[in-house]
């Protein structure tokens, strides 16, 4: 999984995030890294938090985030931010609190993934089972979706996935955590 250490933060459990778009390139490493720079200034009172991403597609497995992702990246300060495209796994619906897609397709892929592993799992007890849904939802103006910049708007679109990802990252500390994050 993510970056964050146990012991640095506060003794409880930690919280462990999936960010999910197709390719695991774009927005999903993006929203992983502002999480998790957002994450590594907390006070060591607060929960830890674990950030990973993955695609729900193999496109682009092992292959590092776009480098229109890492330049919006670098020009708001997160410089130290290394990842490795994965697909999603089915072990990722119970090791992870919460999975949050990037749009209502991927969304859409995932609950059907999380009902076929339900499925299959059937009188095999219960684990952990993830919370999965729209990373938009934390962003204060109901669903909303971070349009994947790949394709087009050129750099304007990463800009404005970078701003969704930061609104919806505090939403979600806020919401989820109680926490108020600058």
């Amino acid at each position: 999984m993510g970056d964050s250490s146990e012991a640095e933060k506060g003794a409880t459990q930690p919280v462990a995030v999936l960010m999910v778009c197709l390719g695991n390139i774009c927005r999903s490493p993006m929203g992983h890294a502002v999480m998790q720079d957002m994450e590594s200034k907390l006070p060591n009172s607060a929960p830890s938090v674990i950030v990973d991403s993955a695609g729900t597609g193999g496109y682009h497995i092992g292959s590092p985030p776009d480098p229109r992702t890492m330049d919006t990246l670098r020009r708001h300060g997160i410089n130290n931010f290394d990842h490795g495209a994965r697909e999603v796994h089915s072990d990722d619906f119970s090791c992870f609190d919460y999975i949050m897609a990037m749009d209502s397709e991927n969304l859409d892929d995932l609950l059907y993934e999380q009902q076929r592993i339900k499925a299959k799992a059937r009188g095999k007890g219960g684990a952990k089972e993830a919370k999965v849904m729209l990373f938009g939802d934390f962003g204060g103006r109901g669903k909303e979706e971070i349009d994947d910049p790949y394709y087009g708007r050129g750099d304007k679109g990463f800009d404005v996935a970078y701003e969704q990802c930061v609104r919806f990252s505090k939403g979600w500390f806020k919401q989820e955590l109680g926490i108020d994050v600058e």
